[in-house]
């Protein structure tokens, strides 16, 4: 007996971050019922995806090109480099507009229980590319926890004649004292700046 068509696409959709059985459920029949068009419109996109993204040959942030559009951007700052941990992590900074050079994207952090090294990382290459591009500044914007702090450190160990800096964690603007968690605090209170 053949699996109903239905019921796949539903589960096909729960593997999405967020999206519980109820939820997928709702879009696919919203998909199926009411919005065939888009339907047909998000198939053929992800279709299209998967067979053309690719990471960028410098930066390797997910792209359509072989270089992405921030690396070949000439009006961004070529000798300020922030290296992230996923290609999600440079949507966020970009959405800022506070960023204006260019980026290196790990794909991950070092973790030696679960196997992952500086050479799964492409760090090898983040270190050829800081020396050949003449990199004069490296912002380290990894993520805030054990791996994420042990890769940032074993970065600025293997980074030399460059500035190193790290992002900084802190309280959030309009964030209250008594709701933010203990970690963040201490963060905030060793990232504290003159004023």
């Amino acid at each position: 007996m053949s699996k109903d068509l239905l019921y796949e696409l539903i589960e096909s959709l729960t593997i999405l971050p967020g999206v519980g059985k109820k939820s997928a459920q709702r879009m696919a029949l919203f998909l199926l019922d009411k919005n065939k068009d888009g339907a047909a419109h998000l198939a053929k996109t992800l279709e299209e995806c998967l067979n053309t993204i690719q990471r960028c040959e410098t930066c390797r942030q997910l792209t359509s090109e072989s270089i992405c559009r921030i690396c070949s951007d000439l009006s961004r700052d070529a000798y300020s480099l922030c290296v992230v941990e996923s290609p999600s992590d440079v949507l966020a900074i970009e959405s800022t507009g506070g960023f204006k050079g260019r980026y290196f994207v790990l794909m991950g952090r070092l973790s030696p229980i679960d196997g992952i090294s500086p050479d799964d990382l492409g760090i090898p290459d983040l270190l050829r590319h800081i020396q050949h591009a003449q990199i004069e500044e490296v912002i380290l914007a990894t993520s805030s926890t054990v791996e994420g702090d042990a890769t940032a450190s074993f970065l600025k160990d293997h980074l030399q004649s460059v500035k190193v800096s790290r992002i900084s964690y802190g309280i959030p603007i309009g964030g209250e004292l008594e709701y933010v968690d203990g970690n963040t605090i201490a963060r905030a209170i060793q990232g504290r700046i003159e004023i």
